[in-house]
């Protein structure tokens, strides 16, 4: 076994490794600010400023993102995957050892690129690299990742807090980086270049249909639907009476729910039809969002992670499986347009949010303006299923197509 977790063909191993790659890209870089985000409130940020580094922090995610669609050669795929890893642990290593407002704007862009370069760059080697006949099931294991990304991150911070502070937690969790990272760059890599001629796909304006915009204009409303409690919900928790320290828990808790959800969303939508299946997810993220706004119960807002962790990552796997079938053949408009949507979502959400905080003293006005936007993305989907005739293969998406893979 332990020679098999050593062989750069073994699908455990690759799996394995793509699985540590995002806790790096994705925990360590990205979703360990979410759980840091109370104790650097304490001493060191404020609210503000912690919506600005969220939304720079999309930013740098969107541009990687859209960048990544146009990177169509395998071997250029892995060199942009190293540099994403390293950023993502240079970038947190930053945080750990400056307090200059001006460098932790820019590592936070940085951030967000390398995050990009991970996941999405990331799982195009992946989906290479594995020898199996059905990659797509396969697939699903490795994007549990984000989960874990989250339960990993939050564990480290949450050990390394009951002795020392956020900035050393930082420091901790970029030395963790660095060692996992060695194996996630050894496994994910090709003991020679790969010589392959990339196929070219003509942009095409045909695509979007009524049908096609309504469903990107619905990916935007998702976009804030994930932001605002993937960045406040620990201080979300925490400001509730009665649940102060809960928060971190509640945070604990959406990792868990985060682990299987996309492979269980999935399976559902070949079942159930994908549109219907989103909207479901999307209901359920609302009734998520709004808990907070209407108990302070500690059951009913650990609920709330719980929602937010099973519904958020699904809901882009079901976004993307929609479109990976609409666009056909021609993949990287749709792909890039359906990535900008999400992500302006991404970026516009922190920056309303702690302008409504600001001006009413608590979350309640953000979070329902966030689940109704969330809704007219459901109304959105209602109305494009009512009014297209539109016939929508059920079966799994081919991820080639979506991760650009050659």
């Amino acid at each position: 076994m332990k020679n098999a977790l050593l062989d750069r063909n073994n699908n455990i191993a690759i799996l394995l490794a793509g699985i540590l790659a995002i806790i790096v890209g994705i925990g360590v870089a990205r979703f360990a600010f979410t759980s840091l985000l109370p104790y650097m409130l304490e001493d060191f940020l404020t609210l503000s400023q912690a919506g600005i580094l969220a939304s720079l922090n999309f930013t740098g995610y969107l541009g990687g993102a859209v960048f990544s669609i146009f990177i169509k050669d395998i071997n250029t795929k892995v060199k942009y995957f190293r540099i994403g890893m390293i950023l993502s642990i240079v970038s947190t290593l930053v945080l750990a050892l400056s307090s200059s407002e001006s460098i932790w704007l820019i590592s936070r862009i940085v951030a967000g690129f390398g995050s990009a370069m991970v996941l999405i760059v990331g799982g195009a080697i992946v989906m290479v690299k594995l020898n199996f006949e059905n990659k797509t099931k396969a697939m699903g294991i490795h994007f549990s990742g984000i989960g874990f990304s989250i339960v990993v991150s939050e564990l480290i911070s949450q050990y390394v807090l009951q002795n020392y502070t956020w900035s050393q937690a930082w420091l901790i969790l970029a030395l963790f980086g660095s060692i996992v990272t060695i194996y996630s760059l050894y496994i994910l890599s090709f003991d020679k270049q790969i010589k392959k001629d990339s196929p070219k796909h003509h942009l095409s304006k045909s695509i979007f249909s009524p049908y096609v915009i309504l469903l990107i204009a619905a990916y935007f409303t998702e976009g804030v639907g994930f932001v605002v409690q993937g960045t406040f919900l620990p201080d979300i928790i925490n400001s509730l009476k009665g649940l102060d320290g809960y928060g971190n828990l509640g945070w604990l808790i959406v990792g868990i729910a985060g682990i299987p959800s996309s492979i269980l969303w999935m399976r559902w939508a070949h079942n159930y039809g994908s549109v219907n299946v989103i909207i479901v997810a999307m209901l359920l993220q609302i009734v998520g969002i709004l808990i907070p706004t209407l108990s302070n119960s500690v059951g009913l807002n650990l609920l709330s992670g719980a929602l937010y962790g099973s519904t958020f990552i699904g809901l882009v796997a079901l976004f993307l499986n929609l479109g990976g079938h609409l666009a056909g053949k021609n993949p990287v408009v749709l792909m890039g347009a359906m990535t900008a949507a999400y992500g302006i979502g991404q970026v516009a959400a922190p920056l309303y949010s702690v302008a409504l905080i600001h001006h009413f003293g608590n979350y309640n006005s953000t979070l329902y303006l966030t689940a109704f936007i969330v809704f007219i993305g459901v109304l959105l989907l209602l109305y494009a299923e009512k009014k297209t005739k539109t016939v929508i293969d059920k079966s799994a998406f081919d991820l080639k197509d979506i991760l650009q893979v050659r």
